[in-house]
């Protein structure tokens, strides 16, 4: 019997994954902006207020649809245990920073989780540890389904980029600070639509017009992305860019050690080693059906 070691992966996406997760993903975007694209006399328009909640209903069921299926691909004991110790971590991290300007250690944690063990864990565990960190930090609300939605993209996005098993050193941290600066902000982004939709839906509900930042149902959506532009400036850039900036200082200084441990751990783990059985080529068949023989390749 040979075992070898495949990538370091505990989760591979298969074409049940796959669609799980565009199903998800799509649901999501249309549940975050279909007001930008609803006329006035819309029906949806006039229930703006109750999108939310449906919203949280739904999207929780769908990501609970995306952890079976990626579970189904081969998720075993190994990689749930992983994947608890690492949202564990990620929550616990998350409430270190909260209230200072946006400094979130969790984000690097999840950028360099999500490098080394590809997107379908990525995906899973940035869900699970925004989850995980609501109910440490009481954060549970209507909200919490896009924070889940958006870490879940911002982890799968750091496992999507190029040369997971090649690409090592310095060139490595940087092109995974460029993306954590940018996915920070791009976070904040998804996010903070949701407030301003549910705000802005209630101030035009109220007759007002939202201070000319908040959302207004039924403007043209040119009008309405300014309005959202606005908004991010005047509540969220300086707590975005303290994310980003705080991503990008943890990934240069301690992201080498961290990506080294999390591979070490990963290969020792050896996920989804594939078995095959072989006669070795000196005995007796009479002998090899009596004997077993295991070699390991460690990388």
């Amino acid at each position: 019997m040979t075992t070898r070691p495949t990538t370091t992966r505990p989760v591979r996406l298969g074409p049940r994954s796959v669609t799980a997760l565009l199903l998800v993903s799509v649901v999501g975007l249309i549940a975050i902006c279909w007001p930008l694209f609803a006329d006035a006399g819309s029906a949806v328009t006039t229930h703006a207020a109750d999108a939310p909640w449906l919203f949280a209903v739904l999207l929780p069921l769908l990501i609970a649809v995306v952890v079976a299926t990626i579970a189904d691909c081969g998720m075993d004991a190994k990689a749930v245990a992983m994947l608890g110790v690492l949202a564990a971590v990620g929550a616990a991290l998350r409430p270190l920073g909260a209230g200072t300007a946006g400094l979130e250690p969790m984000f690097f944690l999840m950028v360099l989780s999500g490098r080394v063990l590809g997107p379908g864990f990525g995906f899973v565990l940035g869900s699970v540890t925004m989850f995980a960190s609501a109910l440490l930090t009481g954060g549970v609300g209507p909200w919490m389904p896009t924070q889940m939605l958006a870490m879940g993209w911002f982890t799968m996005g750091a496992g999507l980029l190029p040369g997971p098993d090649r690409f090592r050193g310095r060139g490595e941290l940087l092109m995974l600070s460029a993306y954590g600066f940018v996915a920070a902000f791009a976070y904040g982004t998804v996010t903070n639509l949701y407030g301003w939709v549910t705000i802005g839906g209630g101030e035009a509900a109220a007759g007002g017009d939202g201070g000319g930042i908040f959302f207004l149902p039924g403007a043209p959506a040119h009008e309405n992305l300014a309005r959202f532009l606005a908004f991010l400036v005047a509540t969220s850039l300086g707590w975005d860019l303290g994310r980003a900036v705080l991503t990008v200082v943890l990934t240069v200084t301690v992201g080498g050690t961290l990506l080294k441990a999390l591979r070490r751990a990963t290969r020792r783990a050896n996920f989804e080693a594939q078995v095959t059985f072989e006669a070795p080529e000196r005995a007796p068949a009479s002998e090899a059906a009596h004997r077993t023989y295991v070699t390991y390749d460690v990388e």
